[in-house]
């Protein structure tokens, strides 16, 4: 006869929980010691109970079909193929190609790459109706899946500056794309963008919810689906339910306009906790950052190199990011459970309240004309700027810590001559239609000084 180990003890309440945790307190403020607020405003118990809980979150996360994904930026076709190949033999599931050239020879890239019912996606520097339509011919071809992520709402925040077409705006060209494509994905949100600049969760999510209805006014029952390319940091929890929040709040928006539309999440870790010094601690952090893309519901991820700030692309870092993924889905048996953060009561909590504050700031910005409106005017820019100090001052006065940076630095570590790349904030003087939207890291002002005494 079966027998529950539980049913020898009394059940006890939040309210006796509560009680016992001010006793042990000994006169201590409860709700000054033991509950802290997150950047979003969200105020974080000590615990969480049965008692208090009222509404899940209706999201559905089939963590077991998560696709390990390597970036591949092309510039040697050769090489790029060599590179494919290998990658592909050593675990990686899907590719993401970076391609800045429409001179690229796009069918002698994919011609002998084994690529049947494989999702392969293709971030475009530009956009090309004669490159899409061989993309589109080579996928039917295959039988691949093919997303070719376009932003341009993320290439006028990111750079200033819509993509240089024909067409009279970016929009008539994604219409013609449409027209001439059959069976590709075409959209995607850069919420990486938001992210890495310094926007806490709460802007992330509503910032790429209005971003993608920009989108879904236009194309809402032309296209697929939309990418979300997303960047998660190292807030643990609260990562895990921003991706639930996300994907629960863009099938609400998406109903609204009786839409199919899908929303495919590609995650990467952020490069904004990410240090040149102690390098080697980026592994911890982009792993515990996979662990909640996974637990959040990704469908795919495409892991940082821990060498990606200051070395060029090489095998040693890709084989190690890679490998980081392969241990999380065979070894840790990340895949074997869908919706696992189901029943948790402070991660459901979470999603409900940065879902709800997400939501209401949507509709702040719908309210107030749009997304478009707000990023040309600059206050997309301004709300993620005042953001992005608080955390940097955190961060300064080493309330918010980075272990190897700006606590227990070594100080025998040495980065002069083992840069191969620029890891700060490069300056392009341009003449822009905005003010871009600049990605930086925590770290950078303290690197910077190091690196000058070295």
């Amino acid at each position: 006869m079966a027998t529950n180990l539980f049913d020898d003890f009394n059940p006890i309440s939040s309210k006796q929980w509560k009680q016992k945790i001010q006793f042990e307190l000994d006169g201590a403020d409860y709700n000054q010691t033991v509950i802290w607020n997150s950047p979003e405003d969200i105020q974080v118990k000590p615990f969480y109970h049965s008692d208090e809980f009222t509404k899940a979150a209706n999201v559905n996360t089939q963590a077991s079909d998560f696709k390990i994904c390597q970036n591949i930026f092309v510039f040697d076709i050769e090489k790029s193929i060599e590179r494919a190949l290998n990658t592909l033999e050593r675990g990686a599931e899907s590719l993401r190609f970076t391609i800045q050239n429409e001179k690229i020879d796009i069918e002698k890239l994919l011609e002998n790459l084994p690529l049947e019912n494989r999702i392969v996606y293709f971030h475009l520097s530009f956009i090309s109706i004669d490159f899409v339509k061989k993309l589109d011919t080579i996928s039917l071809q295959k039988k691949a899946h093919f997303y070719c992520n376009f932003d341009p709402i993320g290439q006028l925040a990111r750079e200033g500056n819509w993509f240089s077409t024909s067409e009279k705006t970016n929009f008539d060209t994604l219409n013609l794309v449409f027209k001439n494509t059959t069976n590709l994905n075409i959209l995607s949100v850069d919420l990486g963008l938001y992210q890495n600049s310094g926007a806490n969760i709460t802007q992330q999510i509503a910032y790429s919810l209005a971003h993608a209805n920009e989108y879904l006014n236009r194309f809402a029952h032309t296209a697929k689906s939309i990418v979300f390319q997303v960047s998660v940091g190292t807030n643990y929890f609260f990562e895990i339910a921003k991706l639930r929040a996300l994907r629960m709040l863009f099938d609400l928006i998406v109903a609204e306009y009786n839409s199919e539309i899908k929303c495919h999440l590609l995650v990467t870790p952020t490069k904004r906790n990410k240090t040149i010094y102690d390098y080697n601690v980026n592994m911890l952090r982009t792993t515990t950052e996979c662990m909640s893309a996974i637990l959040g519901g990704a469908d795919a991820i495409a892991n940082l190199p821990y060498d990606a700030l200051y070395h060029k692309d090489n095998e040693f870092g890709d084989r190690i990011s890679r490998n980081q993924l392969l241990i999380l889905k065979h070894e840790s048996y990340f895949d074997k459970v869908n919706n696992p953060a189901d029943g948790s009561y402070y991660i459901e909590s979470l999603t409900m309240q940065l879902a709800e504050k997400s939501l209401a700031l949507f509709k702040e910005i719908e309210s107030n004309g749009g997304f478009l409106k707000l990023l040309n005017d600059g206050t997309i820019k301004k709300k993620i700027q005042e953001s992005a100090n608080k955390e940097q001052e955190l961060f300064d006065s080493k309330k918010e810590i980075l272990l190897g940076t700006n606590k227990y630095p070594n100080k025998e570590d040495r980065m002069k001559h083992d840069l191969e790349l620029f890891p700060f904030v490069k300056i392009k003087p341009r003449k822009t239609l905005i003010t871009p939207i600049i990605e930086k890291r925590l770290a950078e002002k303290m690197e910077q000084e190091r690196l000058e005494l070295e």
